[in-house]
């Protein structure tokens, strides 16, 4: 048994796929499949149900694969250890990002991250919330940006800064004429939200209450705001927005912008990491460096 054994039987199980876990990780199909199949042999057990598709483990592949995974941690932990007794901060960090903070968020900490660990390899994903917890229980990503509170229990997350809702208005609604908006005020069936799947839907329908099982005039399958302020753009509507994003609206469409008049209308951006986890080093060089850019 070896660790590029047990790194490839995680890549398929994550993955779903010989072809894609190959790809994953940068070798042939062949080469990882006999890999697989060298483990599998030498353990004398099947680890992964090839008739399903996705390719998913076996019960005994499951509880292999758990105990993979704090292997791997152990592994990748002594390589760290070992980094910061050197005074350095190196290695890969896999990060998730969710969709409502990526496009506003990322350019503003990454450069200058990159400048003071020049050792640290980022690898970036966009993810919606849902599948950054599930990534980050089998260690498929080390670390995630997401809103304060959303990730639920097995997940550690390291409180950054506050970022506050904002209504964004049609100039054809009729709150468009107000700069102070309350919660109440809005006419729920006027709302366009964000699809389901990203955490900000849901801590607007928190917010509104009364919106919960009300039809509203449009949804759709999209995790970007922008789409939705350009929707608002050409329909009598509205949509909330985060404090984020107002910067990268245009100068003629600022007056679109209006504050809630209402406790509780913000969110935390958050860190967010399993547990269990490693590279602390590293996650600690991420955090501060983002607390420093919006100090």
């Amino acid at each position: 048994m070896t660790i590029i054994q047990l790194e490839y039987l995680l890549a398929v199980a994550n993955c779903g796929s010989f072809s894609v876990a190959a790809e994953h990780c940068f070798v042939t199909q062949p080469s990882l499949s006999m890999q697989v199949k060298a483990l599998e042999e030498e353990l004398g057990v099947v680890l992964l149900d090839r008739s399903k598709k996705p390719i998913i483990p076996t019960s005994v592949g499951e509880v292999v694969l758990a105990q993979a995974r704090e292997t791997l941690r152990a592994y990748n932990y002594i390589r760290e250890s070992v980094a910061e007794m050197k005074g350095e901060t190196a290695g890969k960090m896999r990060l998730g990002v969710i969709p409502t903070i990526a496009p506003y968020l990322l350019h503003k900490f990454i450069p200058s991250f990159v400048r003071q660990y020049p050792k640290v390899e980022l690898e970036i994903r966009e993810m919606v919330t849902a599948d950054i917890v599930e990534a980050l229980k089998k260690d498929r990503i080390d670390a995630a940006l997401v809103a304060s509170g959303t990730c639920g229990e097995g997940i550690v997350e390291h409180d950054l800064f506050s970022d506050r809702f904002y209504a964004y208005v049609s100039p054809e609604h009729p709150l468009f004429e107000r700069s102070n908006i309350r919660i109440e005020d809005i006419d729920i069936k006027d709302l366009i939200l964000l699809s389901r799947g990203n955490c900000m839907r849901d801590q607007i329908l928190e917010l509104c209450q009364a919106m919960k099982g009300v039809t509203t005039h449009y949804y759709f399958e999209s995790g970007s705001l922008d789409t939705l302020m350009r929707i608002v753009d050409c329909t009598p509507y509205m949509t909330i927005i985060p404090e984020m994003a107002l910067e990268f609206i245009p100068a003629d469409h600022r007056n679109r912008v209006k504050t809630i008049a209402k406790g509780a209308t913000s969110r935390r951006i958050a860190l967010a990491v399993s547990r269990t986890y490693v590279k602390r080093s590293i996650v600690e060089a991420l955090k501060q460096t983002i607390l420093d850019t919006f100090s």
